[in-house]
């Protein structure tokens, strides 16, 4: 299993987190064994019972533990661990040899899981309303949110294109705009949220107008580059991307001049305050 082709997502189960992978290429979740089992068997060590039960599966000759993969994932204290995950299907089975009252409750999450996915692929609709809902529920306005929506579609637009110029993959996608990112900003996209004091927030949602109204003319105006260009594989795409985030950075000076300050900001557009883990932990 190629864990570069799959998300890293959380899902919530009666306040208890599950991790959760969606594999793209196959369609279908991975959830990690030892959360589900956590949580059915409600025991205060997860791992042990896992193992004990692993083991007493394998020596009953049972073929559960041979449905099991094993994929890095994040564990409490922040570190990645090799960590055994199966699909749906597969946790289904894991459940019935676990005699406990949770099991029916975790089974209809899981199945609710599964058929919320399958509803999507016959329906998209259903992720961006639910995109629409999350935004609402976090305070961004309504004509904010149909901006948001359009650059969404927008960059779809542009990775089309790359991928008919030969680039395929997320890394690759990610080279190419921190390209246009550092043309126009002076900045890769990982520096742009440092700069702004971002962890895992989206800094497209934290950009001011004027931000966004660049990254958008950066992003829009290579895409029609290379739409016009045609070039081909990483290397000339690259580029290509530089040109784009070029004429964001002469919409940059020409705004900066007028204004007679930066238009690159710090501030966020929803506050986040952070606690330190550290003292999290010694408060605990």
């Amino acid at each position: 299993m190629k864990q570069d082709k799959m998300y890293l997502i959380n899902k919530i189960f009666n306040n208890e987190t599950i991790r959760t992978i969606w594999d793209k290429e196959k369609e279908k979740y991975y959830i990690s064994v030892i959360d589900i089992v956590s949580v059915v068997s409600e025991s205060k060590d997860g791992r042990k019972y896992w193992n004990k039960l692993k083991q007493r599966l394998k020596e009953e000759g049972n073929e559960l533990v041979t449905i099991c993969h094993q994929l890095k994932l994040k564990s409490s204290d922040g570190k990645y661990y090799n960590t055994d995950v199966c699909d749906i299907q597969g946790m289904f089975r894991i459940i019935e040899s676990i005699p406990s009252k949770n099991a029916e409750p975790i089974k209809q999450w899981l199945a609710k899981l599964g058929s919320e996915r399958i509803d999507e692929i016959f329906d998209p609709s259903i992720p961006v309303k639910r995109a629409i809902d999350i935004y609402r529920a976090k305070g961004y306005d309504e004509e904010w949110i149909i901006k948001r929506i359009k650059g969404i579609q927008d960059r779809k637009k542009l990775t089309n294109i790359w991928k008919d110029n030969g680039v395929t993959e997320e890394v690759e996608y990610a080279i190419l705009t921190n390209e246009i990112y550092k043309e126009w900003s002076g900045m890769t996209a990982k520096e742009y949220k440092v700069h702004k004091g971002l962890r895992k927030e989206s800094l497209r949602d934290n950009m001011t107008d004027i931000e966004v109204a660049l990254a958008d003319l950066g992003e829009i105006a290579t895409r029609e580059l290379a739409k016009k260009h045609k070039p081909c594989g990483l290397k000339q795409n690259k580029e290509v991307a530089k040109m784009g985030g070029h004429a964001a950075k002469v919409a940059r000076d020409d705004i900066e001049k007028n204004l007679n300050e930066t238009v690159i900001s710090k501030d966020n557009l929803l506050p986040y305050e952070y606690v330190d883990d550290n003292i999290m932990l010694e408060n605990k």
